[in-house]
């Protein structure tokens, strides 16, 4: 039974799990990956994609989100980032980015 558009696949994946998760990415050195770009694993066969990438100025370096094979998801995992045709390493992290410096409440 539907209850809106798109609920089926919601339900489906709450009661099966689903094949992919988000996860954080710290690409090695200064390269940014934007939307779109695909990973890899380390023997290079695709296992997901970037849904954004920046800079983030509270460490210093890029940063990225993006969905992989759950079996990819592991904090430390190596993959690989395709940018303009070539494939530069990354890892998986940890999300938040940034480390909360400040009290809830206080001024």
């Amino acid at each position: 039974m539907e209850v809106f558009l798109g609920s089926d696949k919601i339900i489906t994946q709450i009661k099966e799990g689903s094949k992919q998760i988000r996860v954080g990415i710290k690409p090695e050195g200064r390269l940014i990956a934007r939307e779109k770009t695909k990973i890899f694993n380390e023997t290079e066969l695709p296992i997901g994609e970037i849904t954004s990438g920046t800079f983030g100025p509270s460490i210093n370096g890029p940063i990225a989100m993006g969905y992989v094979d759950k079996k990819f998801s592991k904090i430390d995992t190596k993959i690989l980032l395709e940018v303009r045709g070539k494939k530069h390493p990354a890892n998986i992290c940890k999300l938040p980015f940034y480390k909360k410096s400040y009290v809830k409440g206080v001024n």
